[in-house]
């Protein structure tokens, strides 16, 4: 067969072989410029943040702790990286909360104010930033709610770190490399950003249909309630296969561990209030 010879439009090497030796660079068909090859190529793309999306998600949500030993284990060319996954399910999250309109990390001004548990110090660290910039609430709110919704996007990464130096300080006596805790965190993070969606979807549901969704304390504490008892059953699996140890002590760690990711969740929006009032 005679091969052809072509120039790579990347970087200009003359080839005849079907991809450039130089950068990887295909050799351009006919068939390469027809819509039917372009939604051929779409769905492969897709299909393939390789299959290794829907595989990595696939194991962190139905193999707790699977990810983070094959990871561990050198097993890393089927999964997508523990950052990459992480930062996925974070646009995943927040592109669904967005469509829903149900909030999880951002809180809303008057929510601070009048509806946490800290809206006794949120009030005077808003009066005290009214004073200073001369504004009024009604001024102030629309641009705080908006920042907040911002920072809560772009800052979720801030929650992963306590909770690896928590998970280091359990298991930092067993022979394993640091990185292991940090992509056990991670992984972890990426389950509760799927069940957050999850969470976000019953409530936009709720209101869809009439409900007050998330503005009933019932319907919230219900789904918090089922969150926090599907992450300690997540986390009693995942501390198994990757920590395995005696089951009372597995238990203990995976109520530890629960408790510290609600208590980050609530800290977490807390903190965003002083930092959206010291940047607005």
């Amino acid at each position: 067969m005679r091969r052809v010879r072509w120039t790579c439009p990347s970087c200009a090497t003359v080839v005849a072989t079907a991809y450039c030796p130089t950068c990887g660079e295909r050799r351009l068909g006919p068939r390469d410029l027809r819509l039917r090859t372009l939604l051929h190529q779409a769905f492969h793309e897709l299909t393939s943040v390789d299959g290794r999306l829907v595989r990595s998600l696939r194991e962190v949500t139905l193999h707790p702790g699977a990810l983070t030993l094959a990871y561990l284990q050198g097993r890393r060319r089927p999964f997508l990286g523990p950052l990459q996954l992480f930062f996925l399910a974070n646009v995943a999250f927040f592109a669904l909360q967005a469509v829903s309109g149900v909030r999880s990390f951002s809180t809303t001004l008057d929510s601070h104010l009048h509806h946490q548990d800290w809206s006794a110090v949120a009030n005077v660290l808003v009066a005290q930033h009214l004073r200073a910039s001369g504004q009024t609430i009604a001024e102030y709110a629309p641009v705080f709610d908006r920042t907040i919704a911002l920072y809560a996007k772009s800052l979720i990464v801030l929650m992963v770190v306590p909770f690896a130096l928590l998970v280091a300080l359990l298991f930092g006596r067993r022979p394993l490399p640091t990185l292991v805790h940090a992509t056990f965190a991670l992984h972890t993070y990426v389950f509760l950003l799927m069940l957050l969606c999850v969470a976000s979807i019953a409530a936009g549901v709720d209101r869809l249909v009439g409900g007050p969704a998330l503005q009933s304390p019932a319907f919230d504490h219900t789904l918090s309630a089922v969150a926090l008892l599907a992450c300690a059953f997540y986390l009693h699996l995942a501390i198994a296969r990757v920590y395995p140890g005696k089951w009372t002590w597995t238990a203990l760690q995976a109520l530890v561990l629960t408790l510290a990711l609600a208590l980050i969740f609530m800290g977490y929006r807390f903190v965003l209030l002083p930092i959206t009032l010291w940047m607005t």
